[in-house]
C-alpha cells in the first residue's frame, strides 16, 4: 500500500475513526481487530453510515471491491496502516511534539500542560485517556496544519511499548511524571517498569531533544540519557523551575519562585502528590515564555474530573472521588495524604488494583495494613485482591461494587469526609449514582 496516496485520501476526509458508532460524514473508518471483535465485518455498514474511506485487512464479501472500488483500501494489517498513517501526518506537521508518560498523574499532568500552553499557543493535546496503540495514533491524526503545540500522553503495560509510540509520535520533547508499582504483571517488575518508561528518555536523548524532569526524583535523575539536556523543576533550590507546596492536604498550593516574581497558586486539585505534576506545568510554561499570570490562571481555573482526584460535596460530607486507576504507589500517596485531613469522621473506600502480576498478595496486604494503622471511623473494601479481608475485624469487605453501592446507599452519614480509590475495573463512581 502506498502510503502516500492514503494520505491524500485521510486529507479529502473529516477525520479518522474506529467505532462505526462514532462514524460521521466523510470519515475514514479503519476496521480493526482484536481478541473479541472484529470490524472487517462492519465495512458495509461503516460505508452506510457515512464513511467516504473504509482500511480493512480481511474482504468478508468479494462483491465489496466492485461496490466501493478505490474507497475500500484492503492492506495486510489495518492497525499497523493506522500507525504509519499517524507517522505520514506527523511529518507534515511543523509543532513540536511534548510526550507524558508515567505511572501515576500522566492525564492530570497533561490536562495541566495543555491548559498553561493554551494561554499563548494554540495547542492540541490527548483526548481523554487515549494513550494507546489505537488511540496514539487517533490523537495525531486529529492535529491539525494550524496548531502550534501538541500534548501527547503514553501509556504502557509492557516493555517495548513507549519505544514503538515513540517512532510514530517522535515527540521533541519528553516528560516521565514518576515510575512507580503499576503494571507490573507486564512490565515483568519494578525494574521492568523503569525500563518500559524510560524509553521515552533514550527516544529523546537520540534525536537531540530535551527532557522536562523533576529535580527531586533521583530515580529519574539517574536515568537520563544527557543533564546538559534536561529541564528541572520542583522543591530542589537549584531546579530550573523552583517551587514549594502549601500546607493543605485538601487542596493543592503551590509557590513558584520566578525570576521576576513570586506567584502563589491556588489549585483544585487534591494533595500534595499533585505537587509535581503542577510544577511540571509551572516549568513547561516557564521555558516555553508563558506569562506567570497566565500560568497561575490556567492552573488555578483547572478543574479535576473523569474521577480523577475530584472534590465532591454530598450533603454535609465531602468525598475525594479518585476512581479512574490505583497501584500501590498512588494508594499509598492518596491514603497518606488523607490521613493528614482534619475532619470529624473520616471512611476510606478502596477497591483492588490490577495487573499486579506476583506482587498482587503482597501489595494488597501492605495497603490493608495501611488503613488499618489509620484513624477512621470505617474501612471499606472491594474486589478479589481485599478477599483476604473478608472476616477482618473492623473491616468490611465486598466480592462486587454493586453489593458495596447498596451499602453505600443505606447509610447515613454526616459531617464525613470519605476517600473513594481504586482501580478502573472496579468503577467506584457507580456508588456515587442514583
Amino acid at each position: 500500500m502506498q502510503i502516500e496516496a492514503l494520505y491524500q485520501n485521510f486529507l479529502s476526509s473529516t477525520g479518522v475513526t474506529t467505532d462505526t458508532r462514532n462514524i460521521a460524514e466523510g470519515n475514514m473508518f479503519f476496521a480493526l481487530k482484536g481478541d473479541k471483535f472484529n470490524a472487517n465485518t462492519f465495512v458495509a455498514e461503516a460505508f452506510a453510515k457515512g464513511a467516504k474511506y473504509v482500511v480493512a485487512d480481511e474482504l468478508h464479501d468479494a462483491a465489496w471491491k466492485e461496490k466501493f472500488g478505490d474507497k475500500l483500501w484492503i492492506t495486510d494489517d489495518a492497525l499497523k496502516t493506522l500507525q504509519a498513517l499517524a507517522g505520514y501526518h506527523r511529518n507534515q506537521l511543523k509543532c513540536p511534539v511534548i510526550a507524558i508518560t508515567g505511572s501515576n498523574g500522566k492525564t492530570t499532568t497533561k490536562e495541566l500542560v495543555a491548559a498553561v500552553l493554551s494561554k499563548k499557543y494554540k495547542t492540541h493535546a490527548t483526548k481523554g485517556n487515549l494513550n494507546n496503540h489505537i488511540g496514539i495514533p487517533l490523537t495525531l491524526l486529529s492535529i491539525k496544519n494550524d496548531v502550534e503545540f501538541a500534548v501527547v500522553e503514553m501509556g504502557a503495560n509492557h516493555q517495548g511499548e513507549i519505544a514503538s509510540y515513540c517512532e510514530y509520535v517522535r515527540p521533541d520533547y519528553g516528560l516521565i511524571t514518576n515510575v512507580g508499582l503499576a503494571h507490573t504483571e507486564g512490565f515483568g517488575g519494578f525494574e521492568g517498569v523503569v525500563k518500559g518508561k524510560t524509553e521515552l528518555y533514550r527516544y529523546i536523548g537520540g534525536h537531540g531533544g530535551k527532557i522536562f524532569v523533576s529535580a527531586d526524583n533521583e530515580l529519574l535523575l539517574s536515568k537520563l540519557p544527557d543533564a546538559d539536556n534536561s529541564i528541572t523543576y520542583g522543591k530542589a533550590a537549584a531546579a530550573y523551575c523552583h517551587g514549594t507546596p502549601g500546607n493543605s492536604p485538601e487542596s493543592l498550593s503551590v509557590i513558584v519562585d520566578d525570576d521576576t516574581q513570586q506567584l502563589k497558586i491556588q489549585t483544585q486539585l487534591v494533595g500534595a502528590y499533585n505537587f509535581e505534576n503542577a510544577m511540571s506545568a509551572v516549568c513547561i510554561g516557564k521555558y516555553f515564555k508563558v506569562d506567570g499570570m497566565q500560568i497561575k490562571e490556567a492552573l488555578e481555573s483547572y478543574a479535576p474530573g473523569n474521577n480523577r482526584s475530584q472534590k465532591i460535596t454530598l450533603g454535609t460530607n465531602t468525598i475525594i472521588l479518585d476512581a479512574y486507576n490505583a497501584n500501590p504507589s498512588s494508594m499509598t500517596e492518596a491514603l497518606k495524604n488523607f490521613a493528614t485531613i482534619v475532619a470529624a469522621n473520616k471512611v476510606v473506600i478502596l477497591g483492588e488494583m490490577m495487573e499486579l502480576g506476583d506482587y498482587a498478595k503482597a501489595e494488597h496486604e501492605k495497603i490493608a495494613a495501611l488503613v488499618k494503622g489509620m484513624s477512621l471511623e470505617k474501612r471499606i473494601f472491594t474486589g478479589g485482591g481485599f478477599h483476604f479481608l473478608e472476616h477482618e475485624p473492623g473491616i468490611i469487605w465486598f466480592s462486587k461494587t454493586d453489593d458495596l453501592k447498596t451499602w453505600f446507599k443505606s447509610q447515613q452519614f454526616e459531617n464525613t469526609s470519605i476517600l473513594i480509590k481504586g482501580s478502573r475495573k472496579n468503577e467506584l463512581e457507580k456508588i456515587l449514582k442514583d
